[in-house]
This record gives C-alpha cells, sequence and structure tokens, in this order.
C-alpha cells in the first residue's frame, strides 16, 4: 500500500495538488492538520477519499484530533502532535503510539520534515506545505509483507 502524507498546507490547495501530482499514484491520502478545508477541497477534486485529522489551526473542525488505523495489518497513528509538544521533542508522541499498538506514528504540527525510528516505531513528518517555508515537502508511506517505511519529497 502507497500513501501519499501531507501535513500543514494552511490554505495551500495548489501545493497540495502538486504533491498529488509528484506521488504519481497513491493507494490513500492522509492530512495531518492545519489545513481541514484543505483535506476537502482534496477530497473532492480527487474524487477519493482523505483521512484527515484536525490540527491546532483547525478551529471548528470536527475531524478527529487523533486516528488509529490498520492499513495491510499495520497499525498507524494518526495526530497532528500539538498535543503530544512534538516541538520539543517526540518522547509523549512515541509513547503514546507504544500504548496504543502503533508501528508507525504520523504527525505534523513542527512544519519540519522527519523520518526516524525510536523505540522502534516509525515516526514520520511530512513537513509543511505553507507558502512562505523555506522547504517545502510531503512523505509517502509504503506499507508491504516485509515492513513499513517512509521516503520525503522536496516541492521547489
Amino acid at each position: 500500500m502507497r500513501i501519499l502524507v501531507i501535513s500543514d498546507s494552511h490554505g495551500n490547495v495548489p501545493l497540495a495538488l502538486l504533491a498529488c501530482e509528484m506521488a504519481d499514484t497513491f493507494d490513500a491520502l492522509f492530512h495531518l492538520g492545519d489545513g481541514g478545508e484543505d483535506a476537502e477541497y482534496l477530497a473532492l477534486a480527487l474524487d477519493s477519499k482523505v483521512i484527515h485529522v484536525a490540527g491546532n489551526c483547525d478551529t471548528g473542525s470536527d475531524s478527529p484530533r487523533e486516528l488509529l488505523l490498520e492499513c495491510e495489518g499495520k497499525r498507524l497513528l494518526l495526530v497532528h502532535g500539538d498535543a503530544y509538544g512534538v516541538k520539543g521533542g517526540l518522547g509523549t508522541l512515541v509513547n503514546r503510539a507504544r500504548e496504543a499498538g502503533a508501528d508507525a506514528v504520523l504527525f505534523g504540527h513542527t512544519h519540519r520534515a522527519t523520518v526516524t525510528t525510536l523505540s522502534g516505531i516509525l515516526a514520520v513528518n511530512p513537513g509543511t506545505l505553507l507558502r512562505t517555508a523555506p522547504r517545502k515537502s510531503f512523505a509517502i508511506l509504503e506499507i508491504t509483507p516485509s515492513g513499513i517505511s517512509a521516503q520525503l519529497y522536496d516541492i521547489d
């Protein structure tokens, strides 16, 4: 399974659409918050289901703040990250992922793209699509019988 992961689009729908184009083919799109309206637009534009969680800037959103999903036998925890203090470190987030029995945790909020493994849990932040950010990026998550991997892609 190939999943396009974006976060923190903050209204930059054209760049979100470009990320979709650059990703070429994917089975699902996850939006990790701070762009709930963007996620809804993408769902209509792509005529597909976009799974998204609400971020701290998604005021009035009725999207969940956290989702635990099973994909291809792997458990994925999707959060925005602000509730777990990710700007100060990933310890609390990884503890939550461990409590949830997650194989991977996907988060945003920091606007800093990262892929790392902590305590056996894959942690992925796709970065941001914010117009003024010095680095704009997204991630592709691959789930295969041999495991989960993620790669970051920059958008110029």
